[in-house]
């Protein structure tokens, strides 16, 4: 079908506009970009640097150095990693035991679910928890108060609600029990929502920030997004913290470098998980929302 002078108008003007947006997302992220990747000597001679004449790997060399942000990087994945595969444990089984209509007190567990997503505690009722849990200063406490979500269970319920009865049935006939239908029917069926909310997961615990900053006092154990704000503020100040001044304590290199490259290396990680999961991305995050 052929244009007219309106819909040509229209098309120009959204795609200059959405372009001018995108441009305007974009550089943040490409200055950050090509800023640590600038040669410290450069960097110094001031000006907004849109293409590095000389181009240096001393901010990543000198932040992977540090035992500071090792540690960080470490307790960081050891979240992602850890968290997220405990996370879809509790999920998944929760969500399953929920889906079986045989389940005692089955819609009052559903209820309290519900209130949850609803309601939300505040600061004080969850320090309380961890503290009287003794979890006060371990990286724990970044994982157990937010092992599962409300809303994910009840999205996952939905998808195991869509599976046939039918396979559970033949499953019991062959001689599972309830835990062998979970693990060996279930979760293989159950891979495109797994990835989904495992992504979910990742994300949450690798950008954890402000739990930590409530129950982690050793900045040992701090994860690499709070190590990254007090770099990012003058670690002069009490906030910048012992592993902040370690951070940026190298008078020759710019401490705005060193910025920059823990920014970009906090970001990677997430960027190259993505597009593993893509292909079940679109599929999963949408698990439970439509019945047929």
């Amino acid at each position: 079908m052929k244009q007219g002078f309106a819909d040509r108008t229209f098309t120009v003007v959204n795609v200059t506009v959405l372009g001018i947006i995108a441009l305007i997302t974009f550089f943040p992220l490409y200055y950050v970009f090509v800023v640590s990747f600038t040669d410290p000597s450069e960097f110094i001679k001031g000006g907004v640097i849109l293409f590095p004449k000389k181009w240096s790997l001393v901010s990543y060399r000198y932040l992977l150095s540090t035992n500071a942000f090792l540690k960080a990087i470490g307790n960081s994945t050891f979240l992602a990693t850890v968290g997220t595969a405990f996370s879809l444990l509790v999920t998944s089984g929760l969500s399953y035991a929920l889906s079986r209509r045989r389940l005692q007190g089955r819609r009052i567990f559903l209820l309290l679910i519900l209130l949850t997503t609803l309601f939300n505690p505040g600061i004080i009722p969850p320090y309380l928890l961890v503290r009287d849990l003794h979890l006060i200063n371990s990286i724990w406490s970044l994982i157990l108060p937010v092992l599962t979500s409300g809303w994910y269970v009840l999205l996952m319920k939905g998808f195991f609600d869509s599976i046939p009865s039918s396979l559970e049935e033949a499953a019991r006939i062959d001689g599972c029990n309830d835990f062998s239908v979970w693990l060996r029917i279930i979760l293989p069926l159950s891979l495109p929502s797994l990835a989904a909310f495992g992504l979910f997961y990742a994300v949450a615990y690798w950008n954890t920030f402000f739990t930590a900053l409530l129950y982690i006092n050793d900045f040992k154990k701090h994860p690499l997004q709070v190590l990254l704000q007090n770099m990012l503020i003058d670690a002069s100040t009490a906030a910048g913290g012992s592993a902040a001044q370690e951070m940026i304590s190298e008078q020759r290199i710019p401490p705005e470098t060193l910025k920059m490259a823990a920014v970009v290396i906090a970001t990677v990680p997430i960027l190259m998980v993505y597009p593993f999961l893509q292909k079940h991305f679109a599929k999963g995050a949408m698990v439970g929302s439509v019945k047929e």
